[in-house]
């Protein structure tokens, strides 16, 4: 009976003990970050998750995967590439897929930056291609967008811009259209 009495007595210790380290948090939405992430020497790796368009010319919808890798230049200007890669459903036709790289240029404005978020602006010049056409093209892109900061190296992004490319040779002789984006990017301190 005694080594039933001690057994019951440390089962009790220990639920006591587990209760007490019970830790209830809260998931972190947005952080205050400043200028820190988007400094002179650091990194930025990331992409967009979903990037859909739209073509004017031959009625096509696209969907996009955008890694992308950039180092900042100076305070709140970074260069860098991205990649694409994509599938293009075209009305009455077969669907194909496309591909391309492009350097960038991103500038985070000044105005209208909060502790959490800051507004930006990204232009690219690469080449592009698709399983439709031979060869590859000139592919162009001017986006704004929008980056949260939801920890001190993460931020969400919403991206919409303009892009053109003569790689889509099932369109006609080009392709241009709308598109929008979600993504992500970390952004990682360099060295000092």
């Amino acid at each position: 009976m005694k080594k039933f009495t001690i057994l019951f007595a440390l089962l009790g210790g220990f639920a006591v003990a587990a209760h007490a380290q019970k830790v209830e948090t809260v998931p972190q939405t947005s952080a205050d970050v400043g200028l820190t992430p988007i400094k002179q020497g650091n990194w930025m790796v990331g992409g967009s998750i979903g990037n859909i368009g739209y073509s004017f010319e031959g009625k096509a919808f696209n969907i996009q995967l955008q890694p992308r890798a950039g180092y900042f230049v100076s305070d709140g200007i970074a260069v860098g590439a991205q990649a694409t890669l994509g599938l293009t459903a075209v009305k009455d036709m077969d669907n194909e897929w496309n591909y391309g790289i492009a350097p960038f240029v991103r500038y985070y404005f000044p105005g209208g930056a909060t502790s959490t978020s800051r507004f930006f602006a990204q232009g690219d010049v690469g080449i592009a291609g698709s399983s439709a056409g031979d060869g590859v093209s000139l592919a162009l892109g001017a986006n704004v967008g929008y980056a949260h900061f939801i920890t001190q190296t993460v931020a969400l992004e919403a991206i919409l811009g303009y892009n053109y490319t003569k790689a889509n040779v099932n369109l006609g002789d080009k392709a241009t259209g709308l598109g929008v984006g979600i993504g992500f990017q970390i952004y990682l301190p360099g060295q000092r």
